[in-house]
C-alpha cells in the first residue's frame, strides 16, 4: 500500500497563504486520485479537495473554493494544497489520502491510504 507523508503545515496569519505538500513512497501515484482532509478539534473530518490523477480535474469545498487550489507534480509523486486567503477558520489538521482506483470522492470511505496529517494554524 502505498505510505502518503504531508509537509508544509505551520502557522500563517489571515488573508496569508501556505503551501502543504503530500508525497507518495510509489511512483504509480501519479494514477490515483487525491484528496486533501481536515478536522478540527471535537468535529468530524472534513473534505477540502481532490485531484484526479488522470486528467487532473479538480473539486473543491465551497468553503475554500476560489482560494484554495490542488495541483500535482508527477515527477515528485507528489500533490500540492496551496491555500491562499486564509480564515481563521481554516484552522484544522490537514490530511492526504490516495484513492487506487484515481476516481476521487468528497467522501472518507473513497480512499484507501491516509497520511498522519500536519498542523495548520492561521491567527486572526
Amino acid at each position: 500500500q502505498v505510505q502518503l507523508q504531508e509537509s508544509g503545515g505551520g502557522l500563517a496569519q489571515a488573508g496569508g497563504s501556505l503551501t502543504l505538500s503530500c508525497a507518495a513512497s510509489d511512483r504509480i501515484f501519479s494514477s490515483y486520485a487525491v484528496g486533501w482532509f481536515r478536522q478540527q478539534p471535537g468535529k468530524e473530518r472534513e473534505f477540502v479537495a481532490f485531484i484526479r490523477g488522470t486528467g487532473g480535474a479538480t473539486h473543491f469545498a465551497e468553503s475554500v473554493k476560489g482560494r484554495f487550489t490542488i495541483a500535482w507534480n508527477s515527477g515528485k509523486n507528489t500533490v500540492y494544497l496551496q491555500m491562499n486567503s486564509l480564515k481563521p477558520e481554516d484552522t484544522a489538521v490537514y490530511t492526504c489520502a490516495g484513492d487506487w482506483t484515481g476516481w476521487g470522492s468528497a467522501a472518507t470511505d473513497g480512499y484507501n491510504a491516509w497520511g498522519q496529517g500536519t498542523q495548520v494554524t492561521v491567527s486572526p
